[in-house]
């Protein structure tokens, strides 16, 4: 067997036990003197005695006045007695149930006061006949009742159970939910037909977090019932992350004082939503204060304490709580109720006291016997009919309560039945309607509501409309289940109200709390670059992953553009052109060099050197080419060691091509024979040396940490660098260290050999070139270290770019623009020039 089956076989297990205590062990009874106990207003005899109260009058004559101007007789009592009666009469009229054994009631007024409800308590526990004297015996009377049904309220409903706990007397309530009442350690013998606020005051919280209300008042009976359902109400919405802007409670003998003050929070109020745990007396002087002040527009919440009640619904004709939402129990319909509640002749002859006064309030007449001459009002006839009556009484929104009254009344009866028939196993029954009644561990009974909305008719009557269901046996995403029925709301829109602190972050945004406020007060910031929230009401920013960045929106991560300097674009296309045109200058003068290679100024140049060096300069421009387009793994190993070795060759070349200059200078001198130590082959070799000396390093580089492609995220926030990291920053500068090392060389001889003879002196044009190509160098370390992405490979290609025209230039272009343009000055005799003899000797 489950815990659920369990559970109502432990509720009857209790109440079985409460009545055989109370009905076969009357010894253990306390007994006590009767002093002066009220008498029933309504009793009858039977096998069994069964006790009610219930308020057939209201104790607050002077608020009543003061502000409803109701009448003191209360027909809501009457209705809970003819109910309790109507079940009475069926079960003695059954066959089935309690055969031969009849059922008696004593029903108590308690005029809505803690203290006659215990006064009445203990009359019923005790009896209320007299001893005629003193008596030392002990009490060996049973118990004069076998279960009282009612109170109401909880709060007298608290008192009684704690009154009559000793005596193990079942107290069973049609209509006091406080969750309170479920603790069997305090109050052991009470039990209920009617769901506990436990369940009611968390479909609440749930009823308004479905409408997106974070943001409401709150207003509450001060007694058991209002304090101990608001805070279970609390504590739940603050789980769903519902805030109350306030929390006020008062009580019908408040001072106005105390009314004024709760109207002055409403006034200054944010919140739109007013959630209530309100008795119906309450919520009455409340809506009339409210309709002095003219506070309307607002949406209410309630509990099945005036959620249905049509009485409540009259009284409010300023229209205050129009579209109000909120629970209440199951509809019922039990044949014959209605009939029977309406039937109140034969209260005349159990209490024709009580029937005189309920007859004369009801029809607003006056029986001649009791007729004052003070008040002029029509003759009672007591043939009046009943039928023909609009008000509280004849009003039966009400039935499901009347029908808790007369399901307890059935789970008295079928409990003295088990008892009788020593039968423990029938744990349940089923009403005539087809309705199960059972109760849990804890004396309730299963927690089921309607979710009602009040609808005004063009009549100004309100009607009840079912607009969803509550039921708290299923599971917790379930339990809610709002119909497909249209909804009024306050002011008669259509529209859900709106009711927040703050409204609600968009994705892109987060929740900040503000500063000594509830949580729904908060504002809503952007998410900063690179995070973004794709939430509604989120209260974190996520950052995108290292390849992603932010939209606009900052609600979605969207995939960084790749960046590099690429062919297509106008700086990749222009870098690409201009060393696309060193080429083909480079090839123009090879050509222009090659056609009059004969020539004594090609001669007179070092041909071979020349060659050489136009050679590695048309590597020099083409090795730009590879820091164009997406970096690979092949192309950034290439890259680098085929810039630091083309420009090897080309600086090895130039520095032969100086030596040479001032070698062969300086054996012009009488006795000298250097160049004898600096031949073509000395040259050739002194190139492969150089170059070699690169070479060497560049395999060092690529063996112990190669350049390769690197996704640089830090660069820009938006975008991934694709670039080539240098792996070992060592054999880069190594190999830039070792240029600059040669042209710096270079630099020194050439301009060591500057003020030879003008007609030969190639060294000048070498000393601008180097001293162009130096300076380019110079400049390039500080912008490639601080130019961000694609510009730092830029930037290098400039360098590139720019140090080779600078050579070609330099040493190759007056040579072209003699040979081209000046042919009469490209003659030996014009080489050889003043005071240079044996120049043309060493070439």
């Amino acid at each position: 067997m489950t815990s659920t089956q369990r559970w109502p076989e432990k509720g009857w297990a209790l109440l079985q036990l409460l009545l055989v205590v109370s009905f076969s062990r009357a010894e253990e009874s306390v007994c006590r003197q009767r002093g002066d106990p009220e008498i029933p207003q309504i009793s009858k005899d039977g096998d069994i005695i069964l006790g009610g109260v219930f308020s057939f009058h209201s104790s607050w004559k002077v608020i009543q006045d003061a502000y409803m101007h109701k009448p003191l007789f209360n027909f809501r009592g009457i209705q809970y007695a003819q109910a309790m009666l109507f079940a009475i009469q069926e079960i003695n009229n059954s066959t089935d149930l309690l055969p031969g054994i009849s059922l008696g009631y004593k029903i108590y007024d308690v005029c809505g006061s803690i203290a006659r409800a215990l006064k009445a308590a203990l009359a019923l526990a005790n009896g209320n006949e007299g001893l005629s004297a003193p008596s030392k015996a002990p009490c060996t009377r049973p118990a004069q009742v076998q279960a009282i049904m009612g109170e109401t309220s909880s709060s007298p409903c608290m008192a009684i159970s704690t009154v009559i706990g000793p005596f193990h007397i079942p107290l069973i309530s049609h209509f006091a939910t406080c969750a309170c009442l479920s603790d069997k350690t305090k109050y052991p013998s009470f039990l209920r037909t009617i769901p506990s606020d436990y369940y009611q005051s968390r479909a609440l919280a749930q009823l308004v977090k479905y409408f997106g209300w974070t943001w409401v008042g709150a207003i509450r009976s001060n007694n058991d019932y209002g304090n101990n359902g608001m805070a279970i109400f609390t504590e739940t919405a603050q789980q769903l992350g519902i805030c109350l802007e306030y929390s006020v409670s008062f009580f019908r003998t408040d001072p106005p004082d105390k009314m004024q003050k709760i109207i002055d929070i409403i006034k200054v109020s944010t919140s739109k939503v007013i959630v209530t745990f309100l008795s119906h007396m309450d919520i009455d002087m409340l809506i009339h204060e409210l309709s002095l002040h003219n506070l309307t527009g607002y949406q209410w919440v309630g509990t099945e304490a005036w959620i249905f009640d049509s009485h409540t619904a009259a009284m409010d004709r300023h229209h205050i709580l129009d579209g109000a939402i909120g629970l209440f129990i199951p509809k019922a319909h039990v044949s014959g109720m209605r009939e029977f509640i309406l039937d109140v002749k034969p209260l005349s002859s159990s209490s024709n006291e009580l029937f005189t006064e309920f007859w004369e309030t009801l029809f607003s007449c006056e029986f001649k016997q009791s007729k004052s001459s003070s008040r002029n009002q029509t003759d009672c006839t007591g043939h009046e009919d009943v039928t023909e009556v609009q008000n509280s009484f004849t009003d039966m929104s009400l039935m499901p309560i009347f029908y808790n009254v007369y399901k307890g009344v059935y789970a008295v009866a079928h409990a003295l039945h088990n008892i009788l028939r020593n039968d423990q196993q029938k744990i349940r029954f089923t009403t005539k309607e087809g309705d199960e009644v059972y109760f849990n561990a804890n004396g309730d009974p299963a927690a089921k509501y309607e979710i009602i909305n009040w609808q005004p008719t063009e009549n100004g009557i309100v009607d009840f409309v079912t607009v969803g269901l509550y039921d708290a046996s299923l599971p917790a995403d379930k339990q809610l289940n709002l119909l497909n029925t249209s909804l009024i709301w306050a002011q008669n829109s259509p529209k859900v109200p709106l009711s927040v602190c703050s409204e609600k972050c968009p994705p892109g945004t987060r929740k900040v709390l503000q500063k000594g406020k509830p949580v729904c007060c908060y504002d809503c910031l952007r998410c900063a670059e690179g995070e973004i929230s794709n939430t509604t009401d989120s209260v974190t920013c996520v950052r995108c992953d290292p390849e992603f960045w932010s939209n606009e929106r900052r609600a979605a991560c969207v995939k960084k553009e790749a960046e590099f300097l690429s062919y297509k674009e106008i700086m990749g296309a222009l870098l690409t052109a201009a060393s696309l045109f060193g080429t083909c200058m480079t090839a123009v003068v090879a050509y222009v060099f090659f056609r009059f290679r004969q020539t004594p100024i090609v001669r007179a140049n070092n041909s071979e050197l020349s060659f050489l060096l136009l050679f590695s300069l048309t590597l020099c421009f083409l090795c730009s080419l590879t820091f164009i387009g997406r970096p690979s793994e092949w192309s950034c190993m290439l890259r680098h060691t085929a810039f630091g070795i083309t420009f090897v060759l080309c600086i090895s070349c130039v520095l032969g091509k100086t030596i040479v200059v001032l070698m062969a200078f300086r054996a012009t001198l009488p006795g000298s024979d250097v160049m004898k130590w600096f031949g073509p082959a000395q040259q050739k070799l002194s190139v492969l040396g150089f170059t070699l000396i690169q070479v060497i390093i560049c395999i060092l580089w690529l063996t112990i940490s190669p350049p390769f492609p690197f996704k640089n995220f830090k660069e820009f926030k938006d975008k991934i660098i694709l670039e080539c990291a240098l792996g070992s920053a060592i054999g880069f500068w190594s190999v830039l260290g070792y240029i600059g090392l040669l042209a710096m060389l270079c630099f020194i001889l050439a301009f060591l050999a500057r003020k030879l003879p003008d007609n030969f002196n190639e060294a000048k044009f070498i000393t601008f070139s180097m001293l162009i190509f130096c300076a380019v160098w110079i400049t390039f370390i500080p912008a490639y270290v601080s130019s961000p992405g694609k510009f730092s490979v830029a930037v290098e290609i400039f360098a590139i770019l720019a140090s080779s025209f600078g050579l070609l230039i330099c040493i190759f272009v007056p040579k072209c623009y003699i040979i081209l343009l000046k042919p009469e000055k490209n003659t030996k005799k014009n080489m050889m020039g003043k005071g240079t003899p044996k120049v043309a000797k060493a070439f």
